[in-house]
């Protein structure tokens, strides 16, 4: 399979006859498909920055003084640095508001990859992005009414959420010619770590001129300007775009699998075959592992910075911004490299993906080592710290594309799986590392918990460099 492969490659069918033309809409689909993910991650985090703003802090200061029998000029303390918002939220009504959107997130996944593998991914992600405008736009309204009328419009922005991912790899799996695959993955999922910072950043300048208010309302306006423009400039496939040449339209049909089903017959997705398929179980597990290591550097590294280093704010701040401009940046640069290596026949498909894995696991595992090693040296922690996250890049090559290399037609029921399962981290992660941490100093705790990272990725490394595959799969043509 690899050999016929390298063939192709080489100077087989997916070799374009017609020269395209400049303008290569799969392309243009790839960054609208990253502008797409930058919004559904972005108004999934302001709401964390803008409750900084809507909460009475004073006022549940003094609430939980009071349970605790505190004293008055405790917490005149506390409201002398601290800006005040309108609403009563204890700590726990504001982590369950937080953690609402999750909820809908976690459960979407098979219902959405289906959706736009049967109907249309176009209009899959962009009912996703609407369900997250819409949910935006009415959050002040519905925090003003209550607290819980803001966690159920939280919970239906999940829905959409959950979405995006299963549809955005059903249109990369129609979009993009094998040998550009890692690229145009790299660029459309990529935007979900740059939405997360330019979000968190524009939240906080919007909070600080014009409210908390707007923080929904303009970021909530401008995604509907994106939804104008996807709606006109993408398609489900190439064959049906109004603007795309016919060069480009047979460039990538030459080069997509033959389907074996019939006319506008849908293929009904074999789940005894893929839950039995060793190359998918090792995916999923893979994908599982990724994402642990993925959660401890986005979400505990600036934690740890905070209560194990004791560093400023703004210090924090390069660290929870800087690493994720810069796994943007690698993440299309390496995917570049590693698709005109792939279309040199340099490398199989197998072996790039097994070569992506390895850089976002082996690589931010050393990091987190030296990590561990470098002390409270701040300076060599945040230089690690840039390091980990944008070698983790090459995972957008890696775990995010194997997909559709296994079966490019359940692309979207494929990641679905994985992915759902991959959320677990999400909530694993946090639990955890308070278990560890609660109620004790210094560094240790923190260094078991990068131990433990440590080895999953390890794992994960190992596991995928012996068993991972990307050749196509022969359920890829159903039941």
């Amino acid at each position: 399979m690899e050999l016929e492969e390298r063939q192709q490659l080489a100077g087989g069918g997916y070799r374009q006859i017609q020269p395209e033309p400049c303008i290569k809409w799969r392309y243009i689909f790839a960054i609208l498909g990253s502008m797409g993910m930058a919004i559904i991650y972005g108004l999934k985090v302001n709401l964390s920055v803008a409750m900084v703003a809507m909460v009475n802090h004073t006022a549940v200061a003094a609430m939980s003084d009071a349970e605790q029998g505190a004293h008055g000029h405790e917490v005149q303390d506390r409201n002398s640095t601290t800006v005040d918002g309108p609403f009563l939220w204890s700590s726990k009504q504001q982590g369950a508001i937080l953690a609402a959107y999750f909820l809908g997130y976690f459960v979407t996944q098979i219902p959405g990859g289906r959706m736009a593998e049967l109907y249309s991914g176009k209009y899959v992600f962009l009912l996703a992005v609407l369900m997250n405008t819409v949910g935006t736009l009415l959050s002040p309204v519905l925090a003003a009414l209550d607290y819980r009328a803001l966690m159920a419009i939280r919970v239906f922005e999940g829905f959409g959420g959950g979405f995006t991912f299963p549809a955005m790899n059903v249109l990369i799996a129609a979009w993009s010619p094998p040998e550009e695959r890692s690229t145009i993955a790299s660029i459309a999922f990529s935007g979900a770590s740059l939405g997360t910072v330019l979000s968190m950043m524009s939240s906080g300048i919007i909070n600080t001129i014009c409210g908390w208010e707007y923080v929904f309302y303009i970021q909530g306006g401008l995604s509907l300007i994106w939804c104008v423009i996807w709606f006109i400039c993408v398609s489900d496939t190439p064959a049906k775009h109004q603007f795309a040449s016919e060069a480009e339209k047979n460039y990538i049909a030459a080069a997509q699998p033959k389907s074996s089903k019939k006319g506008g017959d849908k293929l009904s997705v074999p789940w005894g075959k893929i839950f039995t398929s060793v190359p998918f179980l090792i995916l999923a597990v893979s994908h599982f592992c990724n994402n642990v290591g993925w959660y401890m550097l986005l979400v505990e590294l600036p934690l740890f910075a905070r209560s194990g280093l004791g560093m400023d704010m703004n210090t924090i701040t390069i660290m929870s911004s800087v690493p994720f401009f810069a796994n943007w940046i690698f993440s299309v640069v390496y995917s570049k490299s590693l698709d005109t290596a792939r279309a040199k026949g340099l490398i199989s498909t197998t072996t790039a993906r097994k070569i992506s894995v390895l850089v976002a696991s082996v690589i931010p595992a050393l990091c987190l080592l030296a990590i561990c090693l470098a002390g409270k040296n701040v300076l060599v922690v945040v230089v690690l710290t840039i390091l980990a996250v944008m070698f983790y890049g090459s995972m957008f090559s890696g775990v995010f594309s194997n997909h559709s290399d296994l079966a490019p037609n359940f692309a979207g029921t494929l990641m679905a799986v994985t992915n759902m399962l991959a959320t677990i981290p999400g909530f694993l992660v946090p639990f955890l590392v308070g278990v560890l941490t609660e109620g004790t100093d210094g560094l240790g705790p923190w260094h078991t918990v990068f131990y433990m990272t440590i080895g999953i990725l390890s794992f994960e490394a190992l596991f995928f460099t012996i068993l991972g595959k990307g050749d196509l799969q022969s359920w890829n043509s159903g039941g």
